[in-house]
């Protein structure tokens, strides 16, 4: 008889000496023998193991709940071939089997919710398959994603703009370097679409995204112009002398490190134009001079921002 004692009071003597014993599925008390619980569920293993490597190779558990999921991970499945004994079942059980589980298939997608959740799931999973994100990434999209379609946000709008806009608040919030344009272009929706969505999302979830630091996308950007290391190191520090006097902020991120970029090659004499520079970015010229303008008057009386920039073709 298995038996294991378990340390509280007895409700009749106050007495400590409890016993559960589990084959029975009783609790009682070993000096009055008054039975204080009844039908205790052993929630033992039936399998024994006799070390570490057979108690992990038995154990048997399924799929973690995920919200990139559409049901969790918690839906049900049907073997309709054998009974729990392992026996084959017989044709009309078999047939029985097979209406329960496209019932079953049918209900799990019955309702409007449910729909809009298996579309939204899949659509994420091709986008961060696409984009190569971490699945830090898709947890969070998934979270945010719901928390709009239980606000009843994507009521009349589209499905795929807000599993982008989800992502791209994603890569926000755990500053993974992305721009919107570039998780746009694995969508099916149009850039301003998405943008339109993004703003949606911020303002009716009342999201606070952190500020992107130019500095996270200078690797980026250095690798498409095929950038030696120093170039990229001489635009950091451009970035943090022009962040130590506070002249970084309300630009565009991406704009300031594609001029921090420019400034570097000059100094460090790596031939790239400004028309390289920019499309590595993502930006205009337009931008990149005006960028290149206000770093300039940033460190206007610093060693490390003194170079000459080209005249304006135009």
């Amino acid at each position: 008889m298995n038996v294991n004692i378990e340390v509280k009071e007895c409700s009749n003597c106050g007495s400590s000496n409890i016993i559960r014993d589990l084959e029975a599925g009783e609790e009682i008390c070993g000096d009055c023998g008054l039975v204080l619980r009844e039908a205790i569920l052993d929630e033992r293993p039936e399998w024994r193991a006799f070390n570490e490597a057979e108690r992990k190779s038995r154990q048997r558990v399924g799929i973690a709940s995920s919200l990139t999921m559409f049901d969790k991970g918690l839906s049900t499945s049907f073997n309709g071939l054998r009974d729990g004994r392992g026996k084959q079942l017989d044709l009309e059980t078999i047939d029985r089997m097979n209406r329960l589980r496209r019932y079953d298939n049918r209900s799990k997608l019955d309702d409007t919710h449910a729909r809009n959740l298996s579309i939204a799931m899949a659509e994420l999973d091709r986008v961060i398959a696409t984009l190569h994100l971490p699945d830090t990434i898709r947890k969070q999209a998934a979270l945010t994603y719901r928390k709009a379609l239980k606000q009843d946000l994507i009521r009349g709008r589209s499905i795929d703009a807000f599993v982008v806009a989800s992502i791209y608040a994603a890569c926000r919030a755990h500053r993974v370097p992305r721009s919107l344009k570039s998780i746009a272009k694995a969508s099916t929706r149009e850039y301003s679409e998405v943008s339109r969505t993004y703003r949606l999302l911020i303002r009716e979830l009342d999201l606070r995204m952190p500020v992107d630091d130019p500095m996270k996308f200078v690797s980026g950007i250095a690798s498409k112009l095929k950038l030696k290391r120093q170039a990229e190191q001489h635009a950091v520090e451009i970035l943090r002398e022009a962040k130590r006097r506070q002249g970084l902020s309300g630009k565009d991120p991406q704009g300031v490190a594609a001029a921090a970029l420019y400034m570097a090659c000059q100094t460090v004499k790596e031939k790239r134009i400004q028309k390289e520079v920019a499309a590595a970015a993502g930006t205009t010229e337009v931008t990149l001079r005006n960028r290149l303008k206000g770093l300039m008057e940033i460190l206007g009386d610093s060693e490390i921002g003194k170079i000459e920039v080209p005249p304006d073709p135009t």
